[in-house]
């Protein structure tokens, strides 16, 4: 699950909470008025007009990790992959602690074949919010994917105790292969 647009949302009014007390707004206010007026246009499906309210917001902050992050976001749903890396990544240069655009380029570099990347990018995850059950579960099936079956099943258990719901997804534990002994040249010959 990406991490939704509602958690930046209230991410973002918190950190543009402030309001204009004089009449002239700081670059800083405009940042946070033109952030909330994207993320309204976003949440309302108005994509075009978010857009170009998320460039307004890097004009008066162009390190601003929310806006490039809402970027990628687009053009993440939009089926635009290269873009939205690009965004995400944006977004980590400003803050490279910040958990939805690491969470997300790791599913991006995961689908991209990239898995060592992903395994890499959910481990900072982890530890940023050790209790992140969707990143426990990612990392899990990621692991899975390039044979680490004992501590994939670690984290698809953790992720589970984290949230049961995750229960119902957590796959089967994949059985190791015993070898079949190969018979040796004489073996079923019978005199």
């Amino acid at each position: 699950m990406r991490h939704s647009l509602l958690a930046v949302a209230v991410l973002a009014l918190i950190a543009g909470g402030a309001c204009a007390c004089g009449s002239e707004e700081t670059p800083a206010q405009q940042a946070s008025d033109e952030l909330n007026r994207g993320l309204e246009a976003h949440s309302a499906g108005r994509l075009d007009e978010a857009v170009a309210a998320y460039h307004r917001v890097l004009t008066y902050d162009p390190q601003n990790k929310y806006a490039f992050y809402n970027l990628g976001l687009i053009d993440d749903t939009s089926g635009h992959p290269g873009a939205a890396e690009s965004y995400y990544r944006l977004a980590l240069n400003a803050d490279a602690d910040y958990v939805p655009a690491l969470f997300n380029l790791a599913i991006l570099r995961n689908n991209a074949g990239s898995t060592e990347e992903a395994i890499e990018l959910y481990g900072e995850v982890l530890t940023i919010e050790p209790e992140n059950a969707e990143a426990h579960w990612n990392l899990g099936l990621a692991l899975r994917e390039i044979g680490e079956t004992s501590e994939a099943q670690e984290h698809l258990a953790r992720a589970s105790e984290l949230d049961p719901s995750l229960q119902e997804r957590t796959p089967a534990p994949t059985p190791t292969p015993t070898p079949t002994p190969t018979p040796s040249p004489t073996e079923g010959i019978r005199p």
